[in-house]
């Protein structure tokens, strides 16, 4: 089975954002894999593992940094590796991102693709309901469990619903996009870290891919940042003073006549 894992380089949850002129200042972010793509590389992994043969592939769109979360998937145990430039490409639109991954994976070829739910960052989770749409295959969003019959190339998926959870089925070759509770990621071994520097990241460009460049550029694209800003600043707040009664007194006092939520 030929599994293509679509990882995003986001800015680590902890880092602190500094806006410069209405843009993210992206100089002293630190950039590590989408926390929910992590859940689909273990995934492709695990089902690997299951069958005893197959080949994954972890694939980026971005600049040359994104080799760093493709790294990241071959220390734990990916077969190949795959960079798709990202200059002149619309990365914070998702359906250009998906358009310039529908042919990456056209060109890579697949029986399954899975991918994080929704990236930390801009939160769209657009473009794995978007690439399966232009790849015409079957999509299955916020999975939480995953079987897989390969010879009769058909799957089973336990997908999270508003108050509950439902399980679909679907024909493969598929699209999954994948939630927390799917698995539990494991850690890269010494020996993984080590084998990585065996291995060839290929790098694939537009031009590559048959793209023209015009489609997914920042003027055709159908959303954009127009603005960035840090959110207004918390007033301080109160500190009450005195016996407990009197305290319980004044806050009641302020939560109605100041903050009027009672």
């Amino acid at each position: 089975m030929n599994i293509l894992v679509f990882v995003k380089q986001v800015p680590d949850t902890e880092t602190r954002i500094q806006i410069q002129n209405g843009a993210v200042d992206t100089a002293s972010v630190k950039w590590v894999a989408n926390p929910y793509d992590e859940f689909a590389i273990e995934e492709a992994l695990r089902i690997r593992e299951r069958l005893g043969a197959g080949k994954v592939t972890v694939l980026s769109l971005g600049p040359d940094r994104v080799k760093e979360a493709i790294k990241y998937g071959l220390s734990l145990g990916a077969d190949e590796g795959v960079q798709v430039k990202g200059e002149g490409v619309a990365l914070d639109d998702p359906l250009s991102v998906a358009t310039v991954l529908a042919a990456a994976a056209t060109k890579a070829g697949f029986d399954l693709i899975l991918a994080g739910k929704q990236a930390v960052d801009m939160d769209h989770a657009q473009t794995g309901v978007m690439l399966a749409e232009l790849l015409d295959v079957p999509h299955v969003s916020v999975v939480v469990g995953l079987e897989l019959d390969p010879a009769a190339k058909t799957g089973s998926a336990k997908r999270e619903v508003e108050g509950g959870a439902e399980t679909v089925t679907f024909d493969l070759p598929a699209m999954i996009t994948t939630q927390k509770g799917l698995n539990e990621p494991r850690y890269a071994s010494l020996k993984g870290i080590m084998a990585v520097k065996k291995k060839t990241i290929a790098e694939w460009t537009l031009a590559d891919l048959g793209v023209d460049p015009a489609s997914v550029a920042p003027a055709a694209a159908r959303l954009r940042t127009l603005e960035a800003s840090p959110p207004p600043p918390r007033p301080a707040g109160k500190l009450l003073e005195g016996e407990p009664a009197e305290i319980a007194k004044e806050l009641v006092r302020l939560l109605r006549e100041e903050a009027k939520v009672i």
